[in-house]
């Protein structure tokens, strides 16, 4: 079996996380930016998207179909 790990304290876990949190590169708040945008143009590009495919699939399917 393997062996149990001793407990660590809520005090010597928050200075671990400090520690570890100060290790990580942040990006600039001009990349942040820059890559929120992105996120916002792709979403608007795949909501068209979807908004077309589906609205093309309206039309052809009652035609195939004989549906009114």
């Amino acid at each position: 079996m393997s062996e149990k790990k001793p407990r660590t304290g809520p005090i010597t876990f928050l200075k671990q996380v400090r520690s570890e949190g100060s290790k990580v590169t942040w990006t600039s708040r001009k990349e942040t930016t820059a890559a929120t945008i992105m996120v916002f143009i792709m979403v608007a590009i795949a909501a068209t998207f979807l908004f077309l495919v589906d609205l093309v699939w309206s039309i052809i399917i009652p035609m195939v179909t004989g549906a009114s």
